[in-house]
């Protein structure tokens, strides 16, 4: 390998967005201990950082999506990478609910709680079981939700397993037209470069949103964290992090590179997520990310998006947990095969549930409304103030999951530039994603891997680039 030149003087820390990030959760969390009132106004602050990324989510999903199927130029290609992509995030799924349904009867935090379901105040949980009824439940109604009532729908709505079904198709129809469809590719590549400069515009007020969020998770829900709610999200927590470590762990020592510094090099977008509570707000930085640590273009915009829809890992492991919680609290005894049931139930429904803060409970609620008979639904009631506090596991876990399923899809479909990742990760210092994105926005390519050739570069002229 090429040695890498001398590198560009370092940002000072104040300069990195990450710092401001970790400034405001700690202003945040100030404010929410010494005014609890004062901090439980300020949600307003994470809502409209949430709803900034999220207007722009949904088209930059689709842009990606359409020209990285439709920039391979090989629909059967593209059909084995897709096909490989579902199954591998449908099998740590199974992983996740199957290691939070044994955490959770191991551990039982919710034994001895004596809740009786008559005369339990169930009216936190109307507004939650509410949106839930609003879904169709069940493998149909799954089917179903995958076709937008129109094309326009699907973006308005913010669903984004409709916007993948329109973006695949889109892609598919483009590919089928050969030479006249790179006039309309190129359009798309530019539109999906835009979004990512207005989200880049966006991630500076991230600092303000992970303000507002944790200002109001304290006062709001502070005293909340008592008894066998906080020993249900202590096990919540350390459900997780066994996930990351023995089930993505091996993922990555398969794949050939550490864990621990493929933490370090998304440490950045980790503390952003953790103040915000939503995965989405970093979708084009790990974008950007991942193609610089040697993935292809063509191999991140496939897999990313579908992450969003089809590798919720941490939203599955609440989900598992949740249930039996509430039977524990309401001295339900809930037999193996029930559990099982239960499992590939969620499987489905968890597919396609958004990272957004708040989203898990109400899958959450849909689930437990097609058990209803064995598990109270209302019970939802017992989590919604804690709701918040697994909100932050949920989203750090299904990011982490997200960028090392996209590196192992690559070195499974032979397209990881292998001497690229081990460079970037042993010195994530040369990856400048702000300046990368900036370069992307300029219609310039910072990704070391041809999209079209799969041509690699050499590791001095990436240090170049990301430096």
């Amino acid at each position: 390998m090429t040695n890498a030149p001398a590198a560009k003087p370092k940002k000072r820390i104040y300069q990195h967005l990450y710092f401001w990030v970790l400034v405001g959760i700690s202003i945040g969390i100030g404010i929410g201990l010494a005014a609890p009132g004062v901090g439980a106004d300020m949600k307003w602050l994470a809502d409209l950082f949430i709803k900034l990324v999220k207007v722009v989510i949904a088209p930059t999903i689709f842009a990606t999506v359409v020209v990285g199927i439709a920039g391979m130029g090989n629909l059967a290609k593209a059909g084995g990478l897709a096909l490989k992509t579902v199954l591998y995030f449908n099998i740590t799924t199974v992983f996740a609910l199957a290691i939070g349904l044994v955490v959770i009867n191991i551990w039982q935090p919710g034994s001895g709680l004596g809740y009786d379901i008559e005369s339990f105040d169930t009216s936190a949980a109307d507004a939650t079981i509410e949106s839930a009824g609003a879904t169709d439940s069940g493998f149909s109604g799954f089917v179903l939700d995958l076709v937008p009532t129109s094309f326009a729908s699907a973006f308005v709505e913010g669903k984004l397993l409709q916007v993948l079904l329109l973006a695949i198709l889109v892609a598919v129809a483009l590919s089928m037209l050969g030479s006249r469809a790179e006039g309309m590719v190129r359009g798309l590549d530019t539109f999906a470069k835009t979004m990512f400069g207005v989200i880049k515009l966006v991630m500076w007020v991230a600092p303000l949103g992970a303000m507002g969020g944790m200002a109001f998770t304290i006062g709001e829900h502070g005293s909340a964290i008592l008894g066998s709610l906080a020993s249900f999200m202590v096990s919540f927590w350390i459900t997780c992090l066994l996930f990351i470590t023995l089930v993505l762990g091996a993922v990555c020592r398969m794949t050939g590179f550490s864990l621990v510094k493929y933490v370090r090099f998304i440490k950045d977008e980790l503390l952003i997520v953790l103040g915000t509570s939503s995965s989405e707000t970093v979708l084009p930085r790990m974008m950007t990310k991942l193609e610089a640590a040697g993935t292809p273009k063509h191999v991140v915009g496939m897999t990313i998006p579908t992450g969003y829809s089809f590798n919720l890992d941490g939203t599955a492991i609440y989900m598992s947990m949740g249930a039996l919680f509430i039977a524990q609290a309401f001295g339900v005894d809930v037999s193996i095969w029930t559990q099982i049931g239960l499992l590939v139930f969620m499987l489905i429904s968890s597919n396609g549930a958004a990272g957004v803060s708040g989203a898990g409970l109400v899958t959450l609620a849909a689930s437990l409304a097609a058990f209803d008979s064995v598990i109270p639904v209302a019970g939802i009631a017992l989590i919604v103030g804690i709701d918040r506090f697994m909100s932050e596991g949920r989203a750090l876990t299904n990011l982490t999951g997200n960028g090392i399923g996209t590196l192992a899809i690559a070195r499974w479909t032979g397209d990881l530039d292998r001497d690229r990742l081990k460079y970037v990760l042993d010195n994530p210092q040369t990856v400048d994603v702000d300046e990368l994105m900036k370069q992307e926005a300029l219609g310039a390519t910072n990704s070391a891997t041809d999209a079209a050739g799969g041509k690699t570069e050499p590791a001095k002229e990436t240090a170049d680039r990301g430096a």
